[in-house]
């Protein structure tokens, strides 16, 4: 039986332990392109980001390898979820530094939308077991519905 936590999850979710890396999966009816551009376009994101579904209080995009991101919520104005991107391969991949871990959004078209993967890879076993006691995979995952919603409402199709 998976731990307390995992049975929380969303669904399209895994634990990889041999890799450090949590690993959420979620299909769209947009195309790639679109939802790259969500992930990439501050006034987008601030509509999606927030796992709580409110608008963020402030979103920056700097989209450049070795730019920077700061995504500040309204509920908790003091702790950003801020990174800086390594990789950045419209609309294909972004791959970014954030908390220590790197992050990974990987979109491929599939029956005339987009199934997306994001990975969080820890640096170690012990980083993974905390930010799933830290329920990073379930913010994540309302975090990604939100996004799913918002690509639904914006009529992509």
């Amino acid at each position: 039986m998976p731990p307390a936590a995992d049975t929380l999850a969303p669904t399209g979710f895994e634990i990889d332990r041999a890799t450090h890396t949590i690993r959420l999966t979620r299909d769209f009816a947009a195309d790639p392109a679109q939802v790259f551009a969500a992930w990439t376009q501050p006034e987008q994101v601030a509509c999606w980001w927030d796992a709580a579904g409110e608008p963020l209080a402030r979103c920056e995009i700097d989209l450049r390898v070795g730019g920077a991101f700061a995504f500040v919520s309204r509920g908790h104005p003091d702790m950003p979820f801020a990174g800086i991107y390594r990789e950045i391969a419209p609309p294909a991949w972004i791959v970014f530094d954030a908390m220590g871990a790197v992050g990974r959004v990987l979109l491929a078209e599939a029956e005339g939308g987009t199934h997306m993967i994001v990975e969080i890879e820890c640096a170690t076993a012990e980083q993974l077991e905390q930010f799933v006691k830290m329920g990073v995979h379930i913010g994540t995952g309302r975090t990604l519905d939100n996004l799913v919603a918002h690509l639904d409402g914006a009529g992509a199709a």
